[in-house]
């Protein structure tokens, strides 16, 4: 994902005077030109990198504790014994280096993606911010973002940014499913405090594979995952969270680079539709996405030139990437019912 930050450009000084061209502002455009080069970018490094290794942490710990990382804390919290910590680690180290190895390089990817495509079309950007969660929720990790310097980003240089992420991560996301699905086990017996749903795209593969116990409608325990299979889920669960299009997430910038100021109205029918569809099924896991939207706010803004054409090519492909998050993530996520 990347959110749009934009730096403020220092004015600069002429000696011939012209008469200036005409303004985005007089041609109808919501944000005045951006004149001169790019002014040199200084990223931070220090800060991204102590995030990555402390997502990268973070996604070991809940593989080494097979996707229920509260557990070993609860006795810690109870009677100080830091025993079943120092176990997790020592006996399922190498479930924890796979996971966070699969779910880290199809996310890096991603990001990569959106970066590298900043660097073709020289606006600046920031390095990815991996965000860690490492306690409570299964996953390990919220995913990553990279700010970009918005006012230097026309409309067909926003698409390509925001579709590189996504097409990236799914290049690397897609295999380690097929992995993870192929070595699902649903003979064995369902344990464990939740249960994942299955999202189309996975149930469409695991269709094909025919893993041992799969029927249509299978959820997989805690206790049937494994690390190819964990990290594939997670990868496609933030690419299609990244890819709904509203505000400044991916699908977001494609939305408004496809339809203009009309994905507006695309957003909060979107927004809207989520809170209402939380109200009425009582399933709340999509409460902190929408917090976040709301936080960032559901208006995109505009492009340095929203006139500029996509041309057919990339108009076909952002019709066909709208339609990812619905083979991304399973409306009910995770069941806790084991």
């Amino acid at each position: 994902m990347n959110i749009e930050s934009p730096d403020p450009i220092a004015e600069t000084e002429t000696t011939n005077w012209r008469p200036a061209p005409p303004s985005h502002a007089e041609r109808g455009d919501a944000i005045p030109d951006v004149v001169g080069p790019a002014p040199p970018v200084r990223r931070r490094v220090l800060l991204p990198v102590l995030l990555f290794l402390a997502t990268a942490f973070s996604c070991f710990w809940v593989g080494a504790t097979h996707w229920s990382p509260q557990e070993p804390w609860e006795d810690v919290l109870m009677d100080g014994n830091l025993l079943p910590v120092r176990q997790a680690m020592a006996v399922h180290w190498r479930q924890g280096v796979t996971y966070t190895l699969c779910l880290l390089a199809i996310l890096l990817t991603h990001e990569m993606g959106h970066f590298i495509a900043t660097l073709v079309h020289r606006i600046p950007a920031s390095f990815p911010f991996f965000i860690p969660l490492p306690f409570l929720s299964p996953i390990g990790t919220m995913g990553a973002v990279i700010g970009m310097d918005s006012l230097r980003a026309d409309r067909r240089q926003l698409f390509d940014i925001g579709i590189a992420g996504p097409l990236a991560g799914l290049l690397v996301a897609l295999p380690v499913l097929y992995i993870g699905v192929s070595r699902l086990d649903l003979t064995t017996p369902p344990a464990g405090p939740y249960a994942l749903d299955l999202p189309l795209g996975i149930r469409y593969l695991a269709d094909y594979l025919q893993p041992p116990g799969y029927a249509r409608g299978s959820l997989v325990a805690t206790s049937q995952l494994n690390p190819y299979f964990m990290a594939g889920w997670v990868g496609l669960l933030i690419t299609g969270l990244n890819m709904i299009p509203v505000s400044q997430l991916d699908g977001g910038h494609i939305a408004y680079t496809l339809f203009g100021r009309r994905a507006h109205w695309l957003s909060r029918f979107v927004v809207f539709g989520a809170i209402a569809y939380m109200v009425a099924t009582r399933q709340f896991t999509w409460i902190l996405m929408v917090a976040i939207i709301f936080l960032i706010g559901i208006r995109h803004p505009p492009t340095r030139n929203d006139q500029i054409p996509l041309g057919r090519t990339r108009t076909v492909l952002g019709y066909v990437s709208l339609v990812i998050p619905l083979f991304c993530f399973a409306p009910r996520l995770i069941v806790f019912r084991f």
